[in-house]
């Protein structure tokens, strides 16, 4: 099981976007669908039996996609970098990416890479795509601005101290006569339970910072996992309504049992309308609550 998985925040097109990046990349598919019951539906302001959640895969690895509403937009602060084997992929995953969207870098030698593009796609998502070799095809990058600059070193020991079998792959920081304060994170790789993340520091007078719109998912076996990353990602934070915190980065999370997927996955309605009646009255996951709600007569 993947701990980490990226969510990403539409307002109602998550399914056309699932399908969408499923048709660029490699070994990707479009899983299950969840829809929303009468109890889910009216305080989301979405319709009963429309599009809630979809999971799907990009090179083997596991998204979420989530139609919430208007309310939060993509920021440039999270991106999504793609590591390339050859130039050809590059211009390919550039032409598809930038279809419908705006290119923000135009495939190019840079100082920090042989080739690198830029692409915000036709739903808001930025893209990295990157000529290097990682076994981690789809990594997210985390740029820290504004109030958080100089913050990403911080973050980065931050997030590798909650979880296990997690580590800082490699560091490099801006030196004398580079673009951001010396000894400021210029690139910064790290991995949380095998999850391969990208961090940076940049000075620049950028207009954005994070939003809820890309939040990470924890998945977690038990209520004891539930409870522990709960404390530990929320602590100097501010916690949220059916299992969302946002951490002291402004970094937002979703800590869920397994157990909820698969009984948001069941064909009767009558269940998944009671646990989504549950749920929106919880703050922390209650696997118990949740279970009790999932098997009422």
């Amino acid at each position: 099981m993947q701990r980490v998985k990226p969510c990403l925040w539409f307002d109602d097109n998550a399914e056309q976007a699932s399908k969408f990046y499923t048709g660029i990349f490699g070994n990707s598919k479009v899983g299950a669908i969840a829809r929303y019951s009468e109890d889910g539906a009216k305080p989301s302001g979405r319709e009963p039996g429309s599009v809630m959640t979809v999971e799907f895969q990009l090179e083997g690895q596991d998204f979420l996609a989530l139609n919430g509403g208007p309310m939060f937009k993509f920021s440039p602060a999270v991106s999504l970098t793609v590591s390339c084997d050859t130039e050809e992929e590059i211009n390919r995953l550039y032409n598809q990416l930038s279809e419908g969207g705006t290119v923000l870098m135009e495939p190019g030698s840079y100082d920090f890479s042989p080739k690198y593009a830029c692409v915000n796609d036709k739903y808001g998502v930025n893209w990295g795509l990157n000529l290097t070799h990682r076994k981690q095809k789809i990594a997210p990058a985390l740029m820290f601005v504004g109030d958080l600059f100089g913050k990403a070193e911080e973050a980065v020991n931050f997030y590798v101290s909650r979880f296990e079998n997690s580590s800082i792959i490699n560091i490099t920081r801006y030196g004398v006569d580079e673009l951001g304060p010396v000894g400021t994170v210029k690139h910064a790789t790290f991995s949380l339970d095998g999850y391969e993340f990208m961090a940076l520091d940049s000075s620049y007078k950028h207009e954005f910072t994070f939003t809820p719109a890309i939040s990470f998912v924890v998945n977690c076996h038990n209520q004891d996992e539930v409870d522990d990353f709960w404390g530990k990602l929320a602590e100097g934070g501010m916690v949220q309504q059916c299992g969302w915190l946002g951490d002291r980065f402004g970094i937002c999370w979703q800590i869920v049992p397994t157990a909820l997927g698969e009984m948001m996955k069941d064909p009767d309605t009558a269940k998944t309308g009671r646990v989504m009646g549950a749920l929106l009255t919880m703050v922390k996951l209650d696997i118990a609550a949740l279970e009790k709600a999932y098997k009422q007569s």
